[in-house]
């Protein structure tokens, strides 16, 4: 798979470093990116997960993305396969739930869960708060490929449950699109490296502006290194939705 993301690959030229940032114009940069994938209303997305392992067949699972950014509700419900239909994710007053209707059960779990056993966490489906969890600092500037890129390193306020304390950013220096994300553990240990290849947007008629989504995120785990995801978003839709849908009993009910 990383074959197919070469041009996004860190180019071994030492850095070229830039007038450093001052820390009100790293906040803005972490406040776009929140502005710029937030929507004032509410949020419907298709995604299809393809998860790749070693010794084992690649599984392609569906979901659905039920978001209310206003509210900060989310619902992350499984439609395919078959195995996997009815279950799902509900974070509420920042819990998150997850449901598997074979059993029944509702459990709380934390931020690290690997949505439906695969490398995504539940960020890579929600609204971004970059500029609310985490303080930015400048690395620099560097090539990623063939783009110009800005190296942000970010660490978590305190008081904060992500589920990684340390993220390394970079930032395309025309658009300020993130074209690479790398998550690591308190020990300072990488345990994620997420591509941004493609995004896309689409106007909202509530928010008087567009809504920026990742068309495609290529997720690689550093841990166990021959397990990768490929998340791709098929479509969104900013219609509003049901006012009683974030709830356990919705989600009970899709699986009846």
């Amino acid at each position: 798979m990383r074959t197919l993301i070469s041009m996004l690959v860190v180019s071994l030229a030492a850095p070229a470093l830039a007038a450093e940032p001052s820390k009100d114009e790293l906040v803005k940069l972490l406040q776009e990116q929140d502005d710029r994938q937030r929507s004032a209303g509410d949020y419907k997305s298709l995604v299809y997960l393809e998860q790749s392992e070693k010794d084992k067949a690649d599984v392609v699972r569906e979901l659905i993305i039920y978001r209310r950014d206003a509210d900060d509700k989310l619902i992350l419900l499984f439609t395919k396969p078959k195995s996997e239909e009815g279950k799902g994710y509900l974070r509420l007053d920042k819990n998150l739930w997850s449901y598997d209707p074979n059993v029944g059960k509702w459990e709380r779990t934390t931020e690290r869960e690997r949505i439906g056993g695969t490398n995504s966490r539940r960020q890579d489906f929600d609204e971004s708060r970059l500029a609310v969890e985490m303080d930015a600092a400048f690395v620099g500037e560097e090539k990623l490929g063939k783009f110009d890129t800005m190296h942000l390193k970010l660490t978590v306020k305190p008081g904060i449950d992500i589920a990684y304390p340390v993220v390394e950013l970079w930032l395309d220096k025309n658009n300020h699109n993130a074209l690479k994300r790398q998550e690591f553990a308190l020990s300072g240990r990488l345990a994620r490296t997420a591509y941004y290849p493609k995004w896309q947007k689409i106007y909202s008629e509530t928010k008087k502006a567009d809504v920026w989504f990742p068309g495609e995120i290529r997720i690689f785990d550093e841990i166990e290194k021959s397990n990768k995801t490929m998340v791709l978003f098929k479509s969104v839709d900013l219609s509003p939705l049901d006012a009683n849908l974030f709830t356990k009993a919705w989600l009970e009910s899709k699986s009846r």
